[in-house]
């Protein structure tokens, strides 16, 4: 046993070296496929020209086409994918249940709600946005979560039991609003975002869900320790010391509201964060010190490689990225579950 820790330790910073590789070579790839013929050279000409770096060769156009289109929208998707797979890893082992992802809360349908609050019946005025109604409703989603959880007893299948219920009302309350005041044009446009999008992405999203990305991150790797115990049961960890209510408000305030930036900007995106943890486990052992950062650079790995086939595989037409995720996640989360069942 001891043996195989101190594999994995040695594998660890290997793999998060691997991890930070592949996603600079992904995200320099991910920015040249697509119509206009765009190089790896000139993605760097244009990063190190925005960045102060040099000057940039680049026709004004080519230049806008990196740096305003693909390049926000690739750091988009590498963001998202980085915080829907931590927030999942730190769900599983919170909530002591390896089904749990980050929609778990009830987030994902309550920013639902909201975003079609402003979209369809125009709540705000025109002076909210869509991303912002859907952090709003996200938010409320959360609130709700907490007090019913709180007022049934607090524990760890309540909140569960309150994400469910908070998810069923939310989502009837969006169909309802689709179904009674929407017309065709903005029901298919509702339903492309529901379903998780990248299109439209801008530097002012990816500043924002980075920042989320970095605080919530931080956070959950501090609480690292606090997270090995909750995998041993709520008893188990109190015995080690932990502030069961505590710890267990701090992790869950923080993942959600880092979904809920997530999801005001891109959309429901499913199965990230469900499958890539459990995959992740299986390189890096149960240890969340070592877990979470190979986790977060696998999401964005991956997310940045669905995004593109998404734009790209039917061009013109662009197919939803929660579709893909979960084409590609259910025979991921199957061959997940064989795995585990061959080794018990």
């Amino acid at each position: 046993m001891s043996v195989r820790i101190g594999q994995v330790r040695l594998r660890t910073p290997l793999l998060a070296g691997s991890g930070f590789a592949a996603l600079a070579v992904s995200v320099a790839v991910a920015v040249t496929i697509g119509p206009a013929d765009i190089s790896a050279a000139d993605v760097w000409a244009s990063v190190a020209a925005h960045l102060g770096l040099g000057d940039s060769a680049l026709a004004p156009l080519r230049d806008g086409i990196v740096w305003n289109l693909r390049m926000p929208r690739t750091l988009l998707a590498a963001v998202c994918g980085a915080g829907l797979a931590v927030c999942g890893a730190v769900m599983q082992s919170l909530l002591r249940n390896p089904l749990a992802d980050p929609f778990v809360l009830g987030v994902s349908s309550g920013a639902s709600t909201g975003a079609v609050a402003v979209v369809v019946l125009g709540v705000g005025g025109g002076v909210v946005s869509l991303s912002a109604g859907a952090f709003l409703g996200a938010l409320l989603s959360f609130a709700l979560v907490l007090l019913l959880s709180h007022t049934l007893g607090g524990s760890t299948d309540r909140v569960v039991l309150s994400g469910v219920a908070a998810m069923q009302l939310f989502s009837a309350l969006t169909s309802f609003v689709v179904l009674t005041s929407a017309d065709a044009e903005t029901t298919r446009s509702v339903l492309f975002w529901l379903l998780g999008s990248l299109t439209g992405a801008d530097w002012g999203q990816v500043l924002l869900c980075t920042l989320a990305l970095a605080v919530v991150l931080a956070v959950c790797l501090g609480h690292a320790r606090t997270l090995d115990a909750f995998a041993f049961g709520e008893e188990s960890a109190a015995g080690l010391g932990v502030h069961i209510a505590r710890s267990r408000l701090i992790l869950l305030s923080a993942t959600a509201l880092l979904t809920a930036a997530l999801v005001s900007c891109a959309g429901a995106i499913g199965f990230v964060g469900l499958v890539l943890p459990h995959a992740t486990r299986v390189l890096t052992g149960p240890g969340h010190a070592r877990l979470l950062p190979v986790t977060a650079l696998t999401g964005a790995v991956f997310l940045v490689w669905v995004d593109t086939a998404a734009r790209t595989v039917l061009d013109p037409q662009e197919v939803p990225v929660g579709v893909v995720t979960s084409l590609i996640g259910v025979p991921a989360f199957v061959a997940v579950l064989y795995r585990g069942r061959r080794r018990t």
